[in-house]
């Protein structure tokens, strides 16, 4: 964890909606105006993509609420969802989490992903607000199978084709996850990517399965609703 560039920082908090607060550059006035330290001390998110079209995140960052920056080099596997095939299953959880930890609430997160299907690099980042940060710190109105207090302690970012990205924030037994619409969210590719060109293999080094060639046949791109 280290500070960014506060002036990038402040230029882009500003472009997306938020003003840096006064006495903390690398914080919204949102962001700063609350406590929103988290009871369960920190939170987590992962990737998944649709089970027969893979694909892969490389590479994110994140500012939370405390205006710091993660970087994240080496991240958890993205994992495909098995119950997800032709639309996204209500309950999204995105397997083990080991590297993929956050301290306080996003404010804003940025990540580069490939899509095999797409044979595309992509950057995709999203802006969060006390919406989100108070969803992320205040327990369930229902407890766990097992009688323990449920925390929305868990993002997960759903990767399809045509760059198209969902979020939402994993529930327990088997309850649907909660639909997260971030005040801004927003994907690039090709000659728009900022951040993620310098994660783009020349050539391509994407590995497109079997299995999905034989998944897309006689079907129509994007080969589902992912909406």
């Amino acid at each position: 964890m280290k500070r960014p560039n506060a002036l990038a920082l402040v230029l882009l908090l500003t472009a997306t909606g938020c003003s840096p607060s006064k006495t903390h550059p690398l914080q919204s006035n949102q962001a700063a105006s609350g406590d929103w330290t988290l009871p369960y001390g920190e939170w987590n998110f992962s990737f998944i993509t649709p089970y027969e079209l893979p694909g892969e995140a490389l590479h994110v960052r994140v500012i939370d609420t405390d205006g710091y920056l993660y970087t994240f080099n080496t991240l958890d596997s993205t994992s495909r969802d098995s119950e997800s095939v032709d639309k996204w299953t209500d309950v999204t959880f995105g397997g083990s989490v080991n590297f993929n930890k956050v301290k306080s609430p996003p404010q804003y997160i940025v990540f580069c992903w490939d899509s095999y299907i797409d044979q595309q690099t992509y950057e995709t980042s999203a802006v969060f607000g006390p919406d989100t940060w108070l969803r992320m710190k205040v327990p369930a109105d229902h407890i766990s199978p097992t009688g323990r207090t449920v925390w929305y302690n868990r993002m997960v970012f759903g990767l399809s084709p045509g760059g198209k990205v969902n979020v939402w924030l994993s529930d327990v037994g088997g309850r649907p996850s909660l639909r997260i619409k971030p005040l801004k969210l927003m994907t690039r590719s090709g000659k728009d990517l900022t951040l993620c060109k310098d994660y783009v293999v020349p050539g391509g080094s994407f590995n497109f399965l079997p299995e999905t060639q034989e998944f897309i046949k006689g079907k129509t791109y994007p080969y589902g609703n992912w909406d």
